[in-house]
């Protein structure tokens, strides 16, 4: 029998263990290759990567990246789950959301996914954008409310959906104890959206029925996707829902409910993105950070987070909305992963309308391939123990934690909506990250990055707008910036029979000039605009015929730095002479006569585009 040595496997005893700072010579190595010159900790850093303000991934994790103890699945502090099992026996709850004014069209759409795979309806309520009140009976019919939980999303017509929900409830011979669900009351999460004084008065209400009569429907929810729409980072989204429901909790036990009763009316409701890791750390630090509050207030068992998390509208993209599909299985892969006990993944189309059959069958198929192909869910927390996650949670989890702090120096979450504090710093977040996605350091596939001008749009019935007062915090996407440049290459084409262009004047053979020229065609048709790369190559005795017949005003030429310095002088100027409003160059900026302008990674693309635009006369 073979015996194992106390250090591990046998056959890893066989080699020498790796000491941190022989992998740290090694990278100074490869980094003195490639041109930089640094070494210890310096080496590292230079391969770390910033996730977002405060949160920086390093390439390396080990033991010695030590974090808070993460304790048990369903036990204090809750970081690995808030229960025991997590999703092993039934999966998440895959709950699909619903936004049609139409009643029977709404309980088309609600039979078909509750028929196929999805266990909860989220429907909008009132308003504009949401089914009337009164048609909710309509729009519910032929559901079992005692299996299907109904979330109901009604904003200030919270009172009448409420009330006709339970009629309902009551109507069709529910018994109270089976009634599941939530009422949806979120006043603070209302004041974010629209701008209005909060009115915590009937989410009390609620909550206070639901305690007395109703032990499995949840009157409130902590609903922190205003805040993740605003352009705030994930540790504003935490710091937030945190004040949120730490205000909940002051007005549920001021009238009279205990810790226990109070923490069990709110259901708190969470962005997730295409950044994976980044999900399962937000859910696993929201969970711990909220067991930090229920352990304050004296009710430490009580603090265990019923999490709904929801795909970000914030990265779904209206061009080439195919690729959404994959941003929010990797999204839904997080809030698996993470934990969270019920997942909405938003249609692909979601950003261009009112989703079609197709699009909501694909996003409820997206949580069913994961937990019954993948069989994601069987595994309970799945990411715990992973030096890198454990760490990016406690790194999440102290700064939600200072701005958590903030918001309550600053008087609580309705103070600090109201001082504008909160919608000031989401606006300094969002500017800081617009500024990446400007520059291509944060790309977005088929926007920024390898666009498809000849795309066949995909169009949707548009969404009604929605109601409310001016003055609540914005919504922001990923693409506005290109999306407003596509907009604009769109119209020119549609007023005159052709995009924008640009002539790629490239430079010598192939291997020369490959790589910048197909860089400069993805780049400059981000925004709209047309690259023509005929005849393939050029010189200073070529390029005006070329150019005069491309249709284009501006040119770019493209090539290694060798030919530039041989060439790129003349060619600039023989283009000038033929009309070429404005040359660029695709490379670092350098001293080449007759070139105004230079395109290389890592400029403002945004900036760039926009000017191009503007001197084509393309409105």
């Amino acid at each position: 029998m073979t015996v194992l040595p106390a250090d591990g496997l046998s056959l890893a005893a066989e080699f020498p263990h790796p000491a941190h700072e022989q992998w740290q010579s090694l990278v100074e190595g490869v980094l003195r290759k490639s041109g930089k010159d640094v070494a210890g900790s310096a080496a590292e850093e230079a391969l770390s990567t910033t996730v977002e303000a405060g949160l920086i991934t390093r390439p390396l994790y080990t033991s010695r990246d030590d974090a808070p103890d993460a304790g048990f699945p369903g036990f204090a502090p809750f970081t690995r789950g808030s229960k025991a099992e997590g999703n092993a026996a039934n999966g998440w709850d895959v709950r699909q959301r619903h936004s049609l004014t139409d009643t029977a069209r709404l309980n088309e759409a609600v039979l078909a996914d509750l028929e196929n795979g999805v266990t909860s309806l989220w429907l909008t309520v009132g308003g504009a954008t949401g089914v009337p009140v009164s048609g909710l009976a309509r729009a519910l019919d032929g559901v079992y409310l005692d299996l299907a939980p109904v979330v109901l999303d009604a904003g200030s017509e919270l009172d009448s959906a409420a009330t006709e929900l339970l009629r309902l409830y009551e109507e069709r011979g529910v018994a109270p104890e089976s009634a599941r669900g939530t009422l949806g009351a979120d006043p603070l999460g209302h004041a974010a959206r629209s701008g209005s004084a909060p009115e915590p008065a009937a989410a009390v209400h609620w909550a206070e029925r639901c305690a007395k009569e109703y032990p499995g429907l949840r009157a409130l929810t902590v609903d922190a996707l205003p805040y993740h729409e605003a352009g705030g980072s994930a540790a504003e989204e935490l710091g937030s829902s945190l004040a949120t429901g730490v205000a909940y909790l002051r007005a549920l036990t001021g009238a009279g409910l205990s810790v226990e009763a109070a923490c069990a009316q709110l259901e708190f409701r969470y962005a997730a993105t295409a950044d994976q890791f980044l999900t399962i750390a937000k859910l696993r630090a929201a969970r711990r950070l909220w067991a930090r509050v229920a352990e304050v207030c004296g009710a430490a068992d009580a603090g265990a987070q019923r999490q709904h998390a929801v795909t970000s509208s914030v990265m779904m993209t209206r061009r080439d909305p195919w690729v959404n599909m994959l941003r929010t299985t990797l999204a839904c892969l997080g809030a698996g992963v993470g934990g969270a006990d019920s997942v909405t993944v938003l249609p692909f189309d979601h950003a261009l309308g009112l989703p079609d059959a197709f699009a909501r069958r694909i996003a409820r198929n997206t949580s069913t391939i994961l937990m019954e192909e993948s069989h994601l869910a069987r595994v309970i927390d799945p990411a715990g123990g992973s030096w890198y996650v454990e760490r990016l949670t406690a790194e999440l989890a102290d700064s939600a934690w200072a701005f958590f702090q903030e918001i309550e120096r600053a008087g609580g979450q309705a103070a600090a909506l109201g001082s504008g504090l909160i919608g000031e710093r989401l606006a300094a977040t969002w500017a800081a990250r617009s500024k990446d996605l400007a520059r291509r350091k944060e790309p977005v596939t088929g926007v920024s990055e390898f666009p498809h001008l000849a795309e066949r749009p995909v169009e949707r019935e548009v969404t009604p707008a929605a109601d409310g007062a001016s003055g609540g915090l914005p919504t922001v996407r990923r693409d506005e910036a290109f999306e407003a440049l596509r907009a604009r290459s769109d119209a020119h084409l549609a007023s005159t029979g052709r995009r924008p262009r640009v002539f790629l004047a490239a430079l010598g053979p192939a291997s020369a000039h490959t790589a910048r020229a197909t860089f400069a065609s993805n780049l400059f048709q981000a925004g709209g605009i047309e690259p023509v790369h005929d005849p393939a190559t050029v010189d200073a005795s070529t390029a005006a015929e070329a150019f005069a017949t491309s249709g284009a005003t501006v040119a770019c030429l493209c090539s290694g730095d060798a030919l530039y310095a041989e060439q790129a002088e003349a060619v600039a100027s023989a283009l000038r002479a033929a009309g070429a409003q404005r040359v660029f160059l695709a490379g670092r900026p350098a001293e080449y006569p007759g070139v105004d302008e230079y395109v290389f990674a890592g400029c403002d693309v945004v900036a760039v585009l926009s000017s191009v635009l503007d001197r084509m006369g393309v409105a």
